[in-house]
């Protein structure tokens, strides 16, 4: 079994800078793909940021330029920087991983953006 907890969330003022972290523990892995989900009251998750095991990373066009995805470090930890934060960047931020054919996910972060 693998377990995901998120940490960093909290209100921040807009134009502000915050940062995510995904830690995972539970089993060893190689070839993996983590990311970062998002979802407001009212509609669906909303795909925010990917990485590969490679160090290929992908983004939702709504974050280019803002937000910045990291290579899990040694102790298994992704982090997810994000800049010139937004009120619509307001949401419940979730963690994801993927590799052996299944799909984990964490307990989710708040972060609020204040305007």
């Amino acid at each position: 079994q693998v377990q995901l907890v998120e940490s960093g969330g909290g209100l921040v003022q807009a134009g502000g800078s915050l940062r995510l972290s995904c830690a995972a523990s539970g089993r060893t892995f190689s070839f993996y793909a983590m990311g970062w989900f998002r979802q407001t009251p009212g509609k669906e998750r909303e795909f925010v940021a990917r990485i590969r095991w490679s160090g290929d990373t992908y983004y939702a066009d709504s974050v280019k330029g803002r937000f910045t995805i990291s290579k899990p470090n040694a102790k298994n930890t992704v982090y997810l920087q994000m800049n010139s934060l937004k009120p619509e960047d307001t949401a419940v931020y979730y963690c994801n991983l993927e590799f052996g054919g299944s799909s984990w996910w964490g307990q989710g972060t708040q972060v609020t953006v204040s305007s």
